[in-house]
């Protein structure tokens, strides 16, 4: 199992987030085994002037969506730059990690109107959702109850391609939440539109996989296989493909374990070359951010699945990088920068958001 793991991925040796990143050796490559993959194209600014720009969802027509984690402001940009503040999220309280976090646009949303998010309220992580005219004043929550902490609070919201929504949680360092299948922490769950937990889930419960330190990157591919980012603790970040039901070892095994009732990783990086945020799938690869990291990893994918040799991009370029998603149209990757997050060193514009043209 462990020689798997090389081979399916990047297995690297250094320090962890106990040196500066809680939220986070040589390269052993493996081979090169899917068809060669071409980079991103030259960023350019989307926006400039955000405050730790944490969620990005699309509304058709091709506006975005954007949360800011600790002002709580929810605001609109078009591709041209265009930025409009549609108001601050009340009930958000923004601690260390916690605070406004992913947002989500209805696959529905022609006929629908809503907009989901993930925030840190007094009592516990939640999931609401308001109609978009109504704006974010007026919240109906749908999951509550979800572990809150100062760190470790997941955060992502993505709709799959069954139309469910799925929700990324952390185990706020309470690391026997993520084995306990009746917590919503260290997890990922996945829920009707309204909440409810989906049809066809392996406990009966939201939950859908668990074992999880901290996830806070959810994608699809071509062929519909899940992927996950896991934050590592002092050896290995992750990659998951996650399945239906599956186990992913955390806290009894942190990389791959090689036992069968843990499921490995599909890759794996030291978490000084990664602390991996956002991910979102393009153009046949995986894009994840890092923010330790401070780079954009690249991760083709063949026709199965499997991972080919990572390419790292903008190395230090940019500073922390925290969320990745596909523009609709597929042709280009917005990237959201969080320099401003108390852990960056903030540059003239930052935080920002980027757009790579992909060919």
């Amino acid at each position: 199992m462990r020689q798997q793991a090389i081979i399916a991925g990047a297995v690297l040796v250094a320090a962890a987030c106990s040196s500066g990143d809680t939220e986070g050796g040589p390269l052993t490559p493996p081979p090169a085994s899917t068809t060669a993959t071409s980079g991103p194209g030259a960023p350019k600014d989307v926006a400039t002037g955000l405050s730790v720009p944490w969620g990005v969802a699309f509304l058709p027509g091709g506006d975005a969506l954007v949360t800011e984690r600790d002002s709580a402001r929810l605001k609109r940009v078009t591709p041209q730059g265009k930025v409009t503040t549609l108001g601050k999220v009340p009930g958000v309280v923004a601690e260390s990690e916690g605070g406004l976090l992913g947002v989500a646009v209805s696959p529905a949303f022609a006929q629908d109107r809503l907009v989901y998010l993930h925030f840190t309220a007094g009592d516990d992580n939640r999931v609401v959702r308001f109609r978009y005219e109504d704006g974010p004043g007026k919240l109906q929550p749908i999951v509550t109850g979800i572990p809150k902490g100062a760190n470790h609070n997941g955060g992502r919201l993505a709709f799959g391609p069954d139309k469910l929504l799925y929700i990324a949680t952390g185990e706020v360092y309470r690391t026997e939440l993520a084995q306990d299948r009746g917590s919503l922490g260290g997890k990922i769950l996945r829920v009707t539109p309204d909440g409810s937990p989906a049809p066809g889930n392996p406990f009966g419960s939201r939950v859908w996989s668990y074992g999880h330190r901290n996830v806070q990157g959810l994608a699809w591919d071509d062929g519909g296989r899940m992927y996950a980012t896991e934050f590592g603790q002092d050896r290995l970040d992750e990659i998951n493909h996650i399945e239906k039901g599956r186990n992913y070892g955390w806290p009894k095994v942190e990389g791959a374990g090689g036992k069968p009732e843990f499921t490995d990783p599909l890759l794996t990086w030291s978490t000084d070359q990664a602390s991996p945020s956002g991910l979102a799938y393009a153009a046949g690869s995986l894009w994840a951010v890092g923010l330790r990291g401070r780079r954009l990893w690249q991760v083709p994918l063949d026709a199965q699945g499997k991972a080919g040799r990572p390419v790292a991009h903008f190395e230090g370029r940019y500073g922390r990088l925290r969320t990745a998603v596909r523009t609709p149209d597929g042709k280009a990757l917005w990237i959201t920068t969080s320099n401003h997050d108390g852990r960056g060193e903030p540059k003239p514009g930052d935080d920002r958001i980027l757009v790579l043209p992909l060919s």
